[in-house]
Order: C-alpha cells, then structure tokens, then sequence
C-alpha cells in the first residue's frame, strides 16, 4: 500500500470510530437537543426562565400520583413553593359551573333550551337577544354577550368583588353577535348562569358545588372565595413583580380557591370517575368537548387536562404572569406532557 493510500485509509478508519463514540453517547448531528431527564428538570429550567414558582401534579390511571415543585410561593420571606399551597384558580373555575348545570338539566331544574330572559328578566331587558339566548348558548360561549374585561373602565389593576357592577360593563351594549352563530369566550357567560343558577336553586351555586362536587371527590382543599381561606396557606402571585395575593375577584367562574392535588382528583372524577352518572356523562360530552380548562388572575395562571391518549391527568400552576411569563408557561406545560408520551 502507498503512503498515500495508507493515509487515506487510516483517515476514514478515524472517522469511522469517531462517528461510533458519538452515537453511543447519543450524539447525532439531526439532533443535539438534550431530553430532560426528569419532571424537575422541565420545572426548574422554566423557573431559570423568568417563573418565580410553578406547581405541578401528575396523575396516570395505575401509578401513584406525583406531585412537584420549583421556585419561590414568596419573594418576601423566600419560601419555596409547594404542591399543597392553595392558589387562585381563576377561570378552572368554569368546569365547575358547568358541572353543576350539567347535573340541574339532570335533575330537570333548569332545562339547556331555557333562555336567559326567562330566568333573569330584570336583567335580561338590557342584554341583546336575551329572548333567544340559551343556557346552552352560554356554557358553550356561542351567545354573543361581550365579554366585560374587555370593556372600557373594567381593569385588571382593580378587585372585583360586586358582581352586579362588573356585570355593568355589558349591560346595554350590542351583542357580538347573533346567538349560536359562532364561539367567542366571554367571561360574562358564566357569571350570567352562576345568577341562573342562584335563581333557580334558590341558595347559591357555590353551595351547590361544594355540596355535590367537592365533598362527593373529599376535595378538603378547594374553596369558591378568597374570603373563606387563611392567606398564609396561599401562594402568592406575582404580575410583573407586584404582589397580587390580596386582589380579590369574587366574579362566578373565576372566583375559586385549590390545589393542584385537588384539581388533578377533579379532572380525572370529571373524566373518567364517579363525578357525573352516565347520563349526565352525556350531557356533558355532548355540551363540552374536554376535561379540561386554563386560567388567569394577575399572579395566576393555571392548566389542567385530561390527556385521553395517555390516560393522565396533568395539572399546572404558576404564580407569576406578564412579560414572557404565559410562553414559559404554556412551553413548560407542553414539555411536561411530550415527557410523559402525549
């Protein structure tokens, strides 16, 4: 063999090994993204983004539930945050709503096709087309009410604890729309059937709700108003750096008060346990098209889901929001999901 040759040979023999080392290392040069190696992991890099804190609970049909967290539930007194602080989880709030008028229509109380001026008609003179606005309408957000937190003088800067004045921001005001002509969330559909459901059960919904689905699921750590909890067992929220903690929203829909623990026991009784009998299963399936739902207050955003495809239940917290805060978020969300195979 020539030098020449032999060089050439030796070469492509060194390229060879190299190539072998770098693949059984897991190098490749498709993909140099490093998967997390745990839930913590993907946690602790999104507090390393901007997150002050961030819990998360995890729960797959035969294994034990997991619980995790990362960063801080109080800047002040450098506390770091924990899976049993209770938290603001702001619109999560909604599926409960929409549970207990699943199980109304159930029970024959109030009926889907009922329509807001039959059951608010003091208030239903100032709504357009309240005579054929629905119950359904409402819960699936197809009635064209606008929504009041985008109307002039509502700020998120402000509490909001008188239901009638914030349902002010709308009265009067064109619909949207037509109802039942298209979806377009609107906050106002649910403080609408949180009035209709006071109305036709005579006592309030919140009531209700505990009676039938926080006490049916032993969910000891789920309130509807920030008023009925101690605040040193809260985490606070932070929105753009301010304290948000005592920024109280007492608005049906948003108001309520849990744990990522007691949530993830609520999606997956919603999803696939005892919460709803086969009939109202139906209803419910045929108003909704998830176990699932997010929410934002200033400090708090949230996320709970039912991921049928692998059958888990994954729930988030995070107690900042502003600047970049909701991608880091909802990114933190959809690698907690990709690592368990959704």
């Amino acid at each position: 063999m020539t030098p020449n040759r032999l060089l050439t040979f030796l070469l492509l023999l060194l390229q060879i090994i190299l190539c072998a080392v770098l693949l059984s290392c897991g190098g490749s040069s498709q993909n140099t993204t490093t998967r997390p190696l745990t839930i913590q992991d993907i946690l602790d890099n999104g507090v390393s983004q901007g997150i002050d804190g961030i819990l998360v609970y995890v729960e797959k049909t035969g294994e034990s539930p997991l619980s995790f967290a990362s960063g801080l539930q109080n800047r002040t007194n450098t506390v770091a945050a924990s899976p049993e602080a209770l938290f603001k989880i702001a619109s999560i709030s909604k599926l409960f709503i929409a549970v207990a008028s699943v199980k109304l229509i159930r029970e024959g109380l109030i009926n889907p096709d009922d329509t807001l001026a039959y059951w608010l008609p003091d208030i239903s003179i100032r709504i357009a087309n309240s005579q054929s606005i629905t119950i359904q309408n409402l819960l699936q957000h197809r009635s064209g009410v606008p929504d009041f937190d985008s109307q002039v003088g509502f700020s998120w800067q402000d509490s909001h604890t008188n239901i009638d004045n914030t349902l002010e921001f709308v009265l009067g005001l064109p619909a949207d729309f037509a109802p039942d002509t298209r979806f377009e969330y609107s906050n106002t559909n649910y403080l609408l059937i949180g009035k209709i459901l006071d109305t036709a059960l005579g006592y309030s919904h919140q009531q209700y709700i505990r009676d039938n689905i926080l006490l049916a699921l032993d969910m000891t750590n789920s309130y509807s108003l920030l008023s009925e909890v101690d605040l040193n067992l809260m985490s606070r929220g932070y929105w753009i750096g301010q304290d948000r903690l005592q920024q109280d929203y007492v608005i049906p829909g948003g108001s309520m008060i849990s744990t990522v623990e007691d949530i993830g026991v609520f999606i997956r009784g919603l999803a696939t346990g005892t919460l709803l009998s086969s009939e109202e299963k139906m209803i419910y399936d045929q108003f909704f098209p998830s176990y699932a739902h997010s929410g934002w207050l200033p400090g708090y955003q949230s996320i709970a889901r039912y991921h049928a495809n692998i059958d888990t239940v994954i729930v988030q917290f995070v107690n900042t929001t502003g600047d970049n805060s909701e991608s880091i978020s909802s990114n933190t969300y959809e690698q907690l999901v990709d690592f368990f195979g959704g």
